[in-house]
């Protein structure tokens, strides 16, 4: 033990509990956590730390090293990505053999490997949000400079989102930041590997019995393509129109924003004869509605969950518009008498299905479509009933819960009975 050299920002003394001269493969059961991962080039196990989970992965010292600033350097600059913990390395066994140095992240919660977002087969419409959320991953990364060199599913792990996904980098080990952006030839090439990796990956479901008969996986590997063609020209590319034509400005913004994204600086000039406006998004920067909710309520969440949740709390403050009130304010009100009961309110044995977010979200669905059903307001409470016990209570768990508290709570549902006026519009 004496010989370890450990790397990280914030060490956590149990890092010194854990068998570091044992050979990963061969850890003790109560170290290890059952969770499912995907497929990696290294020995890759979950484990026990304090009360939370890491992965620990056998790799070299520079690789390492490497891999640990690189995920550093991501998680600085927003881009969704593994946390990195430590770097371990001068691991020996007791008879004086060394034993391979380990990179340490902490487990991502709420999150899954692609191989276990389905049960039995992947379907169509699945794989091509998988496709999506991992050609936006790859968007954001390519517009800070970062060249990732093997794009692929495994290499990503996947949060529900408000119907849709978002990736996480969880394999940098073959990436490298380039100072003054990447090149066409370096998007490109990350491209090309995407498309081989992800036609692989589902050709091997394919071969396993575990894809829909109705997926192309070459075609569907080809959709990252498109998807992020579209992103890239969209969040970069230049435009221009006549003068008379000055609103569209505001309509490329609001484009971008409706994208998840804001401009951190335009460029906009004329040509010479002062007939024609050329603009061009400079810097655009992800996370603009999740942002907007944090500031507001607090409430951190993925971008489509915090899509959804300001259309709440925007309904919220069109009904209270009382003179003189801060909006501020009267997003705290909505938290402390919507969204705060929803989530109290579910058992604790139930709160490892959903992160809240998720969960307000599918429940405003569930409350939707129970108002088609029954052509009437079904109260938001009434609606939280049906959805806990028809729904909720059939999930499996998403969240890493580990000697997780038995027994549920009971706790009164004080929630604001706010009729959803768009609910008829939606049939």
């Amino acid at each position: 033990m004496s010989a370890l050299s450990v790397t990280a920002a914030t060490p956590d003394p149990a890092l010194l509990d854990l068998p570091w001269d044992v050979p990963l493969e061969l850890w003790p059961n109560d170290t290890i956590a059952a969770l499912p991962k995907g497929i990696s080039r290294h020995l890759v196990r979950f484990v026990h730390l304090g009360g939370e989970v890491v992965a620990v992965k056998e790799t070299l010292a520079e690789l390492a090293r490497s891999e640990y600033e690189l995920l550093r350097t991501l998680q600085r600059l927003g881009i969704p990505c593994v946390d990195p913990v430590a770097v371990i390395v001068g691991r020996t066994q007791s008879d004086g053999e060394a034993l391979e140095p380990v990179l340490v992240t902490r487990h991502l919660r709420f999150s899954m490997p692609y191989r276990a977002l389905f049960s039995r087969t992947l379907r169509p419409d699945t794989a091509v949000r998988l496709v999506d959320a991992l050609a936006l991953l790859l968007v954001r990364l390519h517009i800070v400079g970062f060249f990732w060199g093997d794009v692929s599913l495994s290499n990503t792990l996947f949060r529900r989102d408000a119907g849709a996904f978002a990736a996480y980098l969880v394999d940098a080990e073959t990436g490298e930041f380039h100072e003054h952006g990447l090149s066409a030839g370096q998007r490109e090439h990350d491209l090309e590997i995407a498309q081989v990796n992800i036609a692989g990956e589902l050709l091997d479901l394919q071969a396993g019995g575990r894809l829909d008969d109705d997926i192309d996986p070459i075609e569907t590997s080809h959709g990252i393509v498109s998807q992020y063609r579209s992103l890239w020209n969209e969040l970069t590319g230049p435009e221009q129109f006549e003068q008379s034509e000055r609103w569209r400005i505001n309509a490329r913004v609001q484009r971008l924003n409706a994208l998840g994204f804001d401009i951190e600086e335009l460029s906009i000039h004329t040509d010479e004869s002062g007939s024609t406006v050329h603009i061009q998004p400079k810097v655009v920067d992800a996370g603009h509605h999740s942002r907007r909710l944090l500031q507001l309520t607090g409430i951190d969440a993925q971008e489509n969950q915090a899509r959804r949740l300001l259309n709440d709390l925007d309904a919220y403050l069109a009904r209270h518009p009382a003179a003189g009130d801060d909006p501020e304010q009267l997003a705290h009100e909505w938290v402390e008498r919507v969204f705060e009961p929803v989530v109290n309110a579910v058992p604790r044995e139930l709160r490892g299905k959903l992160e809240p977010a998720e969960l307000f979200h599918q429940l405003l669905d569930h409350r939707w479509f129970l108002s088609q059903q029954q052509d009437r307001d079904v109260p938001l409470a009434e609606a939280l009933t049906s959805y806990l016990d028809s729904v909720l209570r059939h999930r499996r768990d998403e969240a890493a819960m580990y000697n997780p508290p038995t027994g549920a709570i009971t706790l009164p549902i004080d929630i604001v009975d706010e009729p959803d006026a768009d609910w008829r519009s939606k049939v």
